[in-house]
């Protein structure tokens, strides 16, 4: 069937509230929303119901959430306000956002905004008010078990990184005294190749910075970027199963010095010159060990405590060599390597499962807003 469509302001008044200092934000009373979510407390609110707002300046710009009751809404996020509840659903509202987008609202390049102005060429499909609620209600479900799936993502992710610490300590209080080394007692480096765009002939695999995210390890080369050469570089640039790759340097320095551990099988597959490759050449250590050693906060300081560079920090090799690492028995490093493995295969179906939520949620959404 189809809704009579309806501008978006004749059934609210977008408005920006006056932002609230992060100087003046407290510890207690009321939450305050911001750009993306709450950032605090404060003594007023500026709205007593929950209300519907959407990010109006930023990088996540768009976005749209849900405030609680009784909640100050700060202006990097634009109100949905004065919402006739009588024949508006918020929730209806809140996943027709989320589908529609506002990729034909939001201007500007280096500040990306969405103004009060913009937002009058939106229109909405409006059914009667039960018939809102009720598809509120289903995506309200689908919803509820996409976020559980992250959810347990989230808790997976956590238990490995706390049996870590309750297997071995922080690496660099290192309170069981185990024996320290320097990494180059257990294997070498290898920066990543350099090349030019306007090589060509060989199509190759490559390892780039935009592959380190929250991953630990990759197992599945095909969401990995391609790159062509005028000719195939030496085996010494391509990566084996086990080699551990580190960013070296990038703008975003958050990602300096994240680690990952590769397994590409036989596919031939090499790395970025922003990254640095450390392969293990000595059985006494694994790289499930290593690879989580340099995920702990202690260690990742401590690496980056040596990096170099104003404008884009970097580590080297020469930084990882100068690190003291601590080094268990292999016997207890081989029982983690086990525990890796079985969060491992958790973590693949849960992330098919993940994909099927979303393709679920997706298609709900397409059904009741297309």
């Amino acid at each position: 069937m189809s809704w009579p469509m309806v501008k978006l302001h004749d059934i609210c008044r977008p408005k920006q509230w006056k932002t609230i200092a992060a100087s003046s934000l407290l510890e207690s009373g009321y939450p305050v929303y911001g750009a993306n979510g709450k950032i605090g407390f404060y003594s007023k609110f500026t709205h007593e119901f929950p209300t519907l707002m959407i990010t109006c300046r930023g990088a996540t710009c768009g976005n749209v959430h849900i405030s609680e009751p009784m909640a100050y809404i700060n202006g990097n996020a634009m109100a949905l306000d004065d919402i006739d509840r009588s024949k508006v659903d918020i929730k209806y509202l809140y996943y027709f956002f989320l589908k529609r987008g506002f990729y034909d609202v939001i201007s500007g390049s280096a500040q990306p905004q969405i103004t009060g102005q913009g937002l009058t060429k939106v229109e909405i499909p409006l059914p009667p008010l039960l018939e809102q609620k009720r598809i509120a209600a289903i995506l309200d479900k689908a919803n509820d078990i996409r976020q559980k799936r992250e959810q347990a993502i989230k808790l997976a992710d956590d238990f490995l990184r706390a049996t870590f610490l309750a297997m071995f300590g922080d690496p660099v209080e290192n309170p069981k005294r185990w024996d320290v080394a320097s990494l180059l007692e257990y294997g070498s480096f290898k920066n990543g190749m350099n090349f030019t765009k306007g090589e060509s002939g060989s199509v190759l695999k490559c390892l780039g910075v935009g592959n380190f995210k929250s991953l630990a390890t990759i197992t599945c080369m095909d969401n990995i970027g391609e790159i062509e050469l005028n000719t195939l570089p030496s085996d010494d640039y391509l990566l084996k199963d086990g080699d551990i790759v580190f960013v070296r340097s990038n703008g975003n320095k958050a990602l300096v010095g994240r680690c990952l551990t590769v397994y590409p099988n036989k596919e031939k597959v090499t790395f970025s010159g922003f990254c640095i490759r450390y392969r293990i050449e000595n059985s006494a250590i694994t790289a499930e060990y290593l690879n989580f050693l340099f995920r702990t906060p202690s260690m990742k300081r401590q690496m980056l405590s040596g990096g170099q560079g104003v404008n884009i920090q970097n580590i080297s090799q020469g930084t990882l060599s100068a690190l003291r690492i601590p080094v268990p028995p292999l016997e207890k490093q081989q029982t983690f390597s086990k525990v890796v493995s079985f969060h491992s295969e958790l973590m693949k179906k849960l992330n098919i499962n993940t994909v099927e939520t979303n393709d679920m949620f997706g298609s709900i959404s397409q059904k009741h807003f297309n």
